[in-house]
């Protein structure tokens, strides 16, 4: 009768042996490396080649997008892009600082490789939210206080601010530039509605800030805090007195209106 077998015995089986390499599998391994390798330094090569030393990719050519009031060769001729040499090679950020540099009147822009030749430059420029008088001329101001430009005829839609300060603590603690970036604060703050009729935005003091409008009505405006508030009653008191020219949010809890 035959004995038990190895697995009736609970003995585990003896594991096989890998196979060996032979010698040529091994040398073919080896060769399968090394044309990859070759594959990949020649790819490499020829990518880094496409695009820094062939005429395929050169910068050729720039767009210019978002502009109202600069002209788009002045946008290009402040950018300065070299052209010619590779598109990869083009300084994306050292365009964007002479950019901002170089034109005030901007306020951002990206500046985008657009395969295969061109340099795009999508400007967002700075709108004026007051003027300044300076001789002849006006200073725009946008609504960060930033002023921008110098121009001959002051833009529709943005009051001229006049600082008339007193001696008073007001002026003595705020200083100046505060109170002009106060009055810009309120041109931003007025309602669409009154904007386009603002002529002067008067500032005595940080908080005796009127708005003069067209048709000789007054705003009493006070301070340039609550702006939004005193805004939504402004609308609504001048719905309400619709013959009325001189309205006042200082207290915004209790406008009045008097006058016709």
């Amino acid at each position: 009768m035959a004995g038990p077998t190895t697995a009736e015995r609970g003995e585990k089986a003896e594991p096989t042996a890998p196979a060996r390499r032979t010698p040529a599998r091994r040398r073919r391994a080896r060769r399968a490396v090394l044309i990859l390798l070759v594959l990949v330094t020649v790819l490499t090569a020829a990518g880094t080649w496409l695009v820094y030393g062939s005429s395929w990719l050169r910068a050729q050519h720039v767009t210019v997008s978002g502009t109202k009031v600069l002209a788009a060769d002045e946008v290009r001729a402040a950018a300065a892009v070299p052209l010619g040499g590779p598109l990869a090679s083009v300084d994306t950020r050292a365009v964007e600082r002479r950019l901002l540099a170089a034109l005030p009147r901007i306020a951002a822009v990206t500046v985008e490789r657009d395969w295969p030749h061109g340099i795009g430059l999508k400007v967002t420029e700075r709108t004026p939210s007051a003027v300044l008088k300076s001789g002849e001329k006006f200073i725009e101001v946008d609504a960060e206080g930033v002023r921008f430009a110098t121009v001959v005829t002051a833009p529709a839609g943005a009051p001229l601010v006049e600082l008339t300060p007193d001696q008073s603590p007001s002026l003595l603690h705020f200083g100046t530039k505060s109170l002009l970036r106060a009055a810009v604060e309120v041109s931003a703050s007025l309602p669409d509605s009154v904007r386009k009729d603002a002529r002067v935005i008067r500032m005595r003091s940080y908080d005796s800030v009127t708005v003069e409008l067209s048709g000789g009505r007054t705003v009493v405006w006070g301070s340039s805090e609550d702006g939004a508030q005193k805004a939504s009653v402004l609308t609504a008191l001048m719905k309400a007195a619709k013959n009325a020219n001189r309205f006042d949010v200082s207290a915004p809890s209790a406008p009045a209106a008097s006058g016709s």
